[in-house]
């Protein structure tokens, strides 16, 4: 399912990322006091209204050269008019109108993409008449706000969702497995693919995705029907954006989002570095089966213990994704290729799995017995009883006297019975503590 997106843009100052934090809430907190998790908050995602959404903040996207907060805000409001379907553009009645402003406004008018404006920093009755001057810029009625008061946000929020399109759904069938390739540049990611497709170059009877600019390209092989998730992104090398690390995380989110499995790509030959943390991270919370591929084997120099070393890199560098396999190969070479799709096969089937309550009980009780649960100021945890609730993540609900008690530590240790009684390769697990209610 693709979420629309929503896009602040501005120049600097003008309190983006404050509005971005309130539309968001604390969604990205929550996974941030987990071990080996490393956030840029860049893109979020939201509802208002019953309308999910995701939401882009542009002001993380810094560029160096000359005139620099020019050439910076205009890449944001270019990235916004490409990736966006409505656009917050945000202003500072504190300021008042600058040219900068100007500049940014005619941009997004001819682009015809909807706009909102919004003007920030009406922290008072007495800033109100700061705002009509951006009545010029030709938007229509700005929006006063403030972000730091929590003023006006809701007034905004009606205002960007209303013009927000439908949610469209990805209209494959339940037995094609949609597969994502992420990694910064320059990791051989479109090399990949056409080493997929075998072919070389992308294929051309693309199917154009749901995201606006996506193209979505299917291909079988032994029986099995897969489709690569927007292969036009990989293919954006002209952009003067292509080479930031935040422009390739926001693009891998989109892809991550509609598919069903991620292929999170390695330089072999450069090994790990933060940013493809990153870009993990994002394939991790939001759920989907993994898989590492280190790319450019054949150009690493081995010998019997450089792929035991590499992996054990791997493993200390993403302990938040232990359970992901590694594959290595060479999209160049074609070496080692052939192991990819039956792994890619085998993890999604892991991400659909559904295991019977009476099986989880049975494994929830001997855990149980094995290491039982932790007290809290004298109270001690009681697991009453757990039940797989979803799957694409597996996710498993576990009813207890009070979910207050229920420790990270043991949550993790708990996930790890359940992986050794039934597996789940490739694929995050998500477990929820639930109060069990007088009557159940």
């Amino acid at each position: 399912m693709a979420r629309p997106v929503i896009a602040i843009v501005g120049r600097p100052n003008v309190g983006k990322s404050t509005i971005f934090n309130r539309v968001i809430g604390d969604r990205l907190a929550i996974v941030e006091d987990k071990p080996g998790i490393t956030r840029d908050r860049l893109y979020g995602t939201g509802e208002w209204n019953g309308k999910p959404f995701s939401i882009i903040d542009t002001g993380g996207i810094e560029i160096d050269g000359e005139d620099e907060i020019m050439k910076s805000v205009r890449m944001q409001a270019e990235l916004a008019i490409e990736e966006a379907d409505v656009i917050i553009f945000m202003a500072d009645a504190k300021t008042g109108l600058t040219h900068a402003d100007d500049e940014v406004a005619q941009m997004l008018f001819r682009s015809g993409k909807p706009v909102v404006l919004a003007v920030n920093k009406v922290d008072n009755e007495g800033r109100m008449d700061e705002v009509y001057e951006f009545y010029g810029l030709g938007f229509g009625q700005p929006i006063a706000i403030s972000g730091s008061h929590g003023l006006g946000i809701g007034d905004l929020l009606d205002a960007a969702v209303e013009l927000l399109p439908e949610q469209t759904d990805d209209e494959y069938d339940e037995d094609i497995i949609r597969v994502a390739l992420i990694g910064r540049p320059n990791v051989g990611k479109s090399s990949l693919v056409n080493a997929l497709l075998g072919e070389d170059r992308v294929i051309v009877s693309n199917v154009a995705g749901t995201t606006r600019d996506a193209i979505d390209t299917p291909f079988e092989r032994d029986g099995q029907r897969y489709v690569l998730i927007d292969t036009a992104g990989m293919r954006k090398r002209g952009k003067v954006y292509e080479s930031t690390e935040k422009y390739s995380v926001m693009r891998a989110m989109k892809a991550i989002e509609r598919a069903d499995v991620v292929l999170v790509l390695i330089n072999g030959e450069e090994g790990i570095i933060e940013q493809d943390k990153h870009i993990a991270g994002y394939a991790h919370e939001a759920g989907k089966a993994s898989i590492f591929v280190v790319n450019k084997w054949d150009v690493v120099e081995k010998d019997e213990k450089t792929m035991q070393s590499f992996s054990q890199n791997i493993r200390d560098h993403f302990l938040f994704m232990s359970y992901a396999p590694i594959v290595y190969l060479s999209a160049l070479t074609k070496q080692r290729l052939h192991k990819l799709l039956p792994v890619v096969k085998h993890v999604s089937e892991q991400h659909a799995m559904r295991i019977q309550t009476h099986l989880l009980n049975d494994v929830i009780s001997d855990a149980v017995a094995i290491n039982p649960p932790p007290s809290d100021k004298g109270k001690r945890l009681r697991i009453n009883y757990v039940t797989q609730v979803a799957t694409k993540p597996p996710t498993i609900v576990v009813f207890v006297n009070d979910p207050e008690i229920m420790h990270f530590s043991y949550e993790r240790y708990l996930e790890n019975k359940i992986r050794a009684a039934f597996n789940f390769e490739g694929t995050p697990i998500r477990i929820f503590s639930r109060r069990k209610s007088e009557e159940d």
